[in-house]
C-alpha cells in the first residue's frame, strides 16, 4: 500500500516531468537561449573579456571566439581559480571545488558554483521523477536508501570547500531524505576503501534497503560482501524491498548478468551521465540504454565528430546540426565556467527529438594500432553478444592490442575477469571477434586482409581489476579501469594477476 510519502512523491514527479516537456519538444532553441544566458553572465570576468563575450550572440560568434580546450589548456585561468582570485572564467568565486585526479594532468580542481551544483540536484531530481513515472509506483522512498560514494568530508583550498564531486553532493541530500540514508557519517569518512566498504556492510546487512547509487564495480564489491557477511544467496533475501538502483559512471550493459545474478529478482535500474563538470543525461524510458540529453540545466553543448577531433579546424556542431549515429566528443560551456571544454567523453545520438544519446567511450581510450578504430561501446557490444553466445559472466574487462616478435600477426588481446567462465573459451574469442567485425568495418578488414589475426582472451582471476586498483592506490569511489587502451601499459600490468 501506497504511503502519503510515495503518494506525494508521485504527484510531484508528474508535475516535474510535464513541465520538461517544454524545453525537451525544443532541443536547438532551448540550447542557444541557455548559451545567451551563460555568456551574458559571464561576459564582465576575465575569461569573457579576453574571448569578446560582447560579440558572441549564438554557436556561430562562439566558435569564432573560443576555441576548444582540455584541463591542461585551461589552466592558466582554472589555477588563477583555484590561488583565490575572483571573477576569472565566472563571476565570483567558486562555492566548491571538484578534485579528479586526471590521467595527464594529475589532481584537477573543477570550479563549481552555486548555479552548477543546483543544477547538479535538477537533473538528479529528472532523472528520478522519470522513473516514478515511468515505473508507476514511487514505494521506495519510504525505506533507506544507500549512497556508495567519496567523502562527505570536505578540504579546504584558499577558502573552497574542496573534494570529490559525490562528496560534495551528499551535503546536498533533501531533509526528507537525511533520516533514510545510509551509511553513517562515521562510515562515510573511511578513506581506506575496503575498510569502508566493511563497516557499510556492517551497517547496512540488517536494514530495509530500498534504493542504492554508485558505480557498477564497487556495488557489485558491495554485495558480494554483504552476502558473504549474511549467509544469503542473493540480494533479495538481503534486502526483499529493494525497488531501484541508479547507476552511473561506466556502462552498466557489461555487468548487467552479474547483477541479474545477484540480485536474485528485478529490480529497477536508472541509467545516468553525470560528470564533475555537469549532469550531461540520464535515462527518461523504461528497459532503455538511451539517455535524455539534459539541455535546460545551465550548460550549452558542441559536438565534434570523433574522426575530426584532432584536426586542427575540426566541425563543432550545436544540437540542431548533429546527426543519428556519427561518433561524437562531447564539448561543454558551463555555468560554473567551463568554456569549450573537453570533457574527453563521446557519445552519439539515437533521437534528435526529444535529443536522446549513448554514451560510447573515451576520445583518448580506443585501439587503432594498426588503423582499426575501435572504440568502448563496439568492444562492449561484443562482449555482450559473445556471453550471450558462450555463456560466462564477466566481472571486469579491458582490451589492448599485442605484438609479439616472431610469433606470426598481431592481435587484440581481451584481459578478462570471470566469476564463471564460459564453457568453451575457444569459442567465445572467435564470437568476440565476429561480433566486432559486424559492428567495426575497419577491424573486418584487418582481419580479412591478414593484417591481424584473431583476438586472444586471456582469463584473469576473478579479483584481478580489485588488486591491480588498490594496487595503484585507486580502489574505489569513482575510479574505473578503462575497457580499451592503444598501448599496453594497463594490461601488462594486469598480466600478473592470471586465473
Amino acid at each position: 500500500m501506497a504511503t502519503l510519502k510515495s503518494t506525494a512523491a508521485k504527484l510531484l514527479a508528474k508535475r516535474s516531468i510535464k513541465k520538461d516537456q517544454s524545453w525537451i519538444s525544443k532541443p536547438g532553441a532551448t540550447q542557444l537561449k541557455v548559451l545567451q544566458s551563460l555568456i551574458s553572465d559571464a561576459k564582465h570576468t576575465s575569461f569573457g573579456k579576453d574571448h569578446h563575450f560582447d560579440e558572441i550572440h549564438n554557436f556561430s560568434d562562439l566558435k569564432k571566439h573560443v576555441p576548444i580546450r582540455d584541463y591542461e589548456a585551461l589552466r592558466p585561468y582554472l589555477d588563477r581559480v583555484v590561488d583565490g582570485e575572483a571573477d576569472v572564467v565566472w563571476p565570483g568565486r567558486p562555492a566548491y571545488f571538484a578534485k579528479t585526479s586526471g590521467t595527464t594532468s594529475g589532481a584537477k580542481f573543477i570550479p563549481l558554483s552555486t548555479a552548477s551544483v543546483s543544477f547538479q540536484i535538477k537533473t538528479g531530481k529528472s532523472a528520478l521523477f522519470g522513473y516514478i513515472v515511468n515505473a508507476g509506483n514511487a514505494d521506495f522512498v519510504n525505506g533507506k536508501m544507500i549512497f556508495l560514494q567519496g567523502s562527505p568530508k570536505l578540504d579546504d583550498v584558499n577558502g573552497v570547500p574542496t573534494g570529490r564531486l559525490s562528496g560534495i553532493s551528499s551535503n546536498f541530500t533533501p531533509s526528507y531524505l537525511k533520516k533514510n540514508r545510509l551509511p553513517s557519517w562515521e562510515a562515510n569518512i573511511i578513506e581506506d576503501w575496503e575498510e569502508k566498504l566493511d563497516a557499510i556492510v556492517q551497517e547496512t546487512v540488517n536494514e530495509d534497503l530500498t534504493l542504492i547509487t554508485g558505480i557498477p564495480p564497487w556495488v557489485q564489491m558491495y554485495f558480494e560482501r554483504l552476502l558473504v557477511v549474511s549467509g544469503k544467496q542473493t540480494i533479495a533475501e538481503v534486502f526483499p524491498n529493494l525497488a531501484l538502483f541508479i547507476t552511473g559512471g561506466v556502462a552498466y550493459e557489461p555487468y548487467r548478468a552479474r547483477f541479474e545474478e545477484l540480485l536474485g529478482k528485478r529490480v529497477g535500474i536508472l541509467q545516468t551521465y553525470a560528470t564533475s563538470e555537469g549532469f550531461i543525461a540520464y535515462q527518461d524510458q523504461a528497459d532503455s540504454e538511451d539517455l535524455l540529453l539534459a539541455l535546460d540545466h545551465g550548460i550549452a553543448y558542441e559536438f565534434i565528430p570523433s574522426d575530426h577531433f584532432f584536426d586542427e579546424n575540426p566541425p563543432r556542431l550545436s544540437v540542431a546540426d548533429v546527426e543519428l549515429g556519427v561518433n561524437y566528443a562531447v564539448i561543454m560551456h558551463t555555468n560554473a565556467g567551463l568554456w569549450g571544454y573537453s570533457i574527453g567523453d563521446t557519445v552519439t545520438f539515437v533521437s534528435l527529438e526529444p535529443c536522446r544519446v549513448r554514451v560510447t567511450g573515451r576520445i583518448k581510450h580506443f585501439i587503432s594500432a594498426f588503423g582499426e578504430h575501435v572504440i568502448g561501446s563496439e568492444v562492449e557490444h561484443a562482449m555482450k553478444l559473445a556471453t550471450k553466445a558462450f555463456g560466462g559472466v564477466v566481472k571486469e574487462f579491458t582490451v589492448a592490442p599485442q605484438v609479439l616478435p616472431d610469433t606470426g600477426l598481431p592481435y587484440h588481446e581481451w584481459l578478462i575477469a570471470f566469476d564463471a567462465q564460459p564453457t568453451d573459451l575457444a569459442g567465445y574469442a572467435l564470437a568476440l571477434d565476429k561480433a566486432l567485425c559486424e559492428k567495426n568495418s575497419y577491424y573486418k578488414d584487418l582481419i580479412v586482409g591478414g593484417v591481424l589475426r584473431s583476438c586472444v582472451v586471456t582469463p584473469l582471476a576473478t579479483d584481478a581489476f580489485i588488486r591491480y586498483m588498490k594496487s595503484i592506490g585507486k580502489l574505489g569511489g569513482q575510479n574505473k579501469v578503462p575497457r580499451l587502451t592503444n598501448d599496453r601499459t594497463i594490461v601488462d600490468a594486469l598480466s600478473a594477476f592470471k586465473a
